[in-house]
């Protein structure tokens, strides 16, 4: 079985509500700890996504976000 590399980021708010975010991991067991300093946070817009998506296709959907935005940065 192809197995994919997941992290998990929680975002903790001051009121005591928290997020929870998926994605490709930025920081590793191997990385030092100042390569891992975070520079900036984007939000994307709230998307409605179907509830029986495949991990899959969910990763596919934010490839294709990451890759929009990192055109938009060049």
């Amino acid at each position: 079985m192809k197995t994919l590399q997941l992290q998990l980021v929680t975002v903790g708010l001051e009121n005591g509500e928290q997020g929870l975010f998926v994605g490709w991991p930025l920081v590793s067991e191997m990385s030092e700890p100042e390569d891992g300093q975070v520079e900036n946070i984007w939000f994307s817009n709230v998307q409605e996504v179907p509830d029986d998506l495949t991990l899959k296709q969910l990763m596919e959907l934010v490839r294709k976000q990451l890759c929009g935005c990192q055109a938009k940065m060049q």
